[in-house]
């Protein structure tokens, strides 16, 4: 019987070959072996001994398969999302637009919400649980993503509020909305990635042409029309897309401020009514 500390720090060991963040890896893939959450994992590893199905799931993420496809979920926000092969994995990063629109409505609550490229409602649903009067759509344009995107609504209890519907961005869309949420495609065709993401993830989620804007392009023109006075359209960029997408912004009408993630990064476009 293997000591399950032991074969954390083993884990931990080989996986710093193909992760930034093997400890964690380890702990979150013992844990679903295990059965029980990783906070219950740490605080008495030694109640338990390590599961058969261990070694396979080490074996799987050596091979880069992102840990959230092996696990079948990924927490974000308040809330924990299903997800699986053929979706874009949330991340932390994207946190920065729901902390943008928190300080935007400040004690006010947006009431109808837009996430446009929604994928498994990651950005819809943790809005949702923030402001719990609001109601919102997401779009994708994968009935997948779709439909994934409604049970895990329905899981959170949020089916009442939250619909989705498979689409092409804005088109045929219509009404207004207080909060329009958007994580597009922003990486250029011949951008390198890690395998984690290259080999999994689904490059129509990632790419978006020659310098990453080819969605920006189709996006914001529709927005002035989607936003609702007073209220906000929050994009999600790469690092070095500030100067670029807000030109684009701002040819639409739009004034646009820059916040960072918890990196100094530039991350999220907040786009107001000039």
């Amino acid at each position: 019987m293997t000591d399950v500390a032991f074969a954390l720090r083993d884990a931990a060991q080989r996986l710093a070959a193909v992760s930034d963040t093997a400890r964690l890896d380890a702990e979150l893939l013992m844990a679903h072996a295990l059965g029980v959450e990783r906070q219950a994992l740490l605080l008495d590893p030694a109640r338990f001994d390590v599961p058969a199905a261990f070694a396979g799931l080490i074996e799987r993420r050596m091979k880069h398969e992102p840990v959230a496809y092996i696990v079948g979920y990924r927490d974000f926000w308040t809330i924990r999302l299903i997800v699986g092969p053929g979706m874009l994995i949330p991340r932390p990063d994207s946190e920065t637009l729901i902390e943008a629109a928190i300080d935007h409505f400040d004690t006010d609550s947006p009431d109808r919400i837009l996430d446009l490229g929604t994928g498994p409602g990651t950005l819809l649903l943790a809005a949702l649980a923030q402001w719990p009067a609001a109601h919102g759509l997401g779009i994708d344009e994968l009935e997948k993503a779709v439909a994934c995107a409604e049970d895990n609504a329905s899981d959170l209890e949020m089916d009442e509020r939250a619909r989705f519907r498979v689409g092409d961005w804005a088109t045929g869309l219509d009404g207004q909305f207080d909060l329009i949420l958007c994580n597009p495609p922003y990486i250029a065709d011949d951008e390198a990635l890690m395998p984690d993401v290259a080999d999994h993830e689904p490059p129509g989620a990632l790419f978006a042409g020659p310098d990453g804007l080819d969605d920006y392009r189709r996006i914001i023109p529709e927005l002035p029309r989607l936003l609702a006075p007073g209220g906000i359209a929050i994009l999600e960029i790469g690092a070095t897309q500030h100067i670029s997408v807000s030109g684009l912004a701002e040819t639409a009408g739009f004034s646009v401020a820059c916040r960072q993630d918890l990196a100094g990064r530039d991350r999220a476009l907040l786009l107001t009514r000039a």
